[in-house]
């Protein structure tokens, strides 16, 4: 499942997932489709550095979500989603990493 062609504006701000790119997400591709129970999770960040979240779903009923983040949420969903398509230092490049 791909997020095709969203877009919202949100207090004068437009976030589209034509434009923005994927950080983060719950898809894979286990050899016929990319679905997870009929719903995936894309965390994107615009080209501005803003961030949302794109829930997707092919259930009856469910509709298609674009959420803005702060980046503090943004952060916590990237920690929770499994599949990282950026590094977390060029995902947020303003947050500084420490060794644990």
């Amino acid at each position: 499942m791909k997020t095709g062609n969203m877009s919202k504006v949100v207090d004068g701000k437009r976030y589209s997932t034509e434009t923005a790119t994927v950080i983060a997400s719950d898809d894979y591709f286990d050899g016929y489709n990319y679905e997870r129970n009929g719903r995936n999770c894309f965390l994107m960040r615009t080209i501005h550095g803003r961030y949302f979240k794109v829930n997707m779903s092919k259930w009856q009923g469910e509709l298609n979500d674009l959420v803005p983040l702060c980046e503090v949420e943004a952060i916590k969903l990237y920690e929770e989603l499994p599949m990282h398509t950026c590094e977390y230092e060029n995902a947020f490049p303003d947050q500084k990493v420490e060794e644990a």
